[in-house]
């Protein structure tokens, strides 16, 4: 018996030595990023579902939406802006309106397409015109026999 106990103290000796902490529950914000404050956060929900809000933060995104139960089969048609800042210091502003037609966005910063029909360059028609004019000669020099619109036996 007094073996046993001997053994509990020693462990219990060794134990205060290696300095053992019982683990701690994690925290719910990771303290180590910077907090960005929301400045502005207004909602409107109206029973007949349209709906409408506002939010702004400290960090200077801007967000602003509305959209009502209009579409087709009771689809929600938005129309909005959104506005942020970008790495490179370029100020984004986007203006938006989702329907039927899906999302279209608006904004200086996003590509756009070439208007059609874009000129085409003269050496490309004159590819063309070459081209049908071979296929001209090509048919008129082909002398062929035109199908017959019967079978018959093969002949030996």
């Amino acid at each position: 018996m007094k073996l046993i106990v001997l053994a509990v103290v020693v462990a219990l000796v060794a134990a205060a030595d290696i300095g053992y902490a019982p683990p701690q529950a994690p925290t719910r914000y990771d303290t180590s990023r910077e907090v960005i404050p929301i400045l502005t956060d207004e909602r409107v929900q109206e029973e007949d579902g349209r709906f409408n809000f506002d939010v702004e933060t400290g960090n200077g995104i801007v967000l602003s939406q509305s959209g009502s139960p209009t579409g087709p089969e009771g689809a929600i048609i938005m129309s909005g802006q959104y506005s942020y800042t970008a790495p490179d210091g370029t100020p984004v502003l986007v203006k938006f309106v989702a329907n039927e037609q899906g999302f279209q966005p608006e904004s200086n910063l996003l590509p756009v397409a070439p208007e059609f029909p874009h000129p085409i360059p003269q050496f490309v028609l004159d590819q063309i015109a070459k081209a049908a004019e071979e296929d001209r000669d090509r048919d008129r020099d082909r002398s062929f026999e035109a199908p017959s619109g019967s079978y018959s036996a093969p002949r030996s």
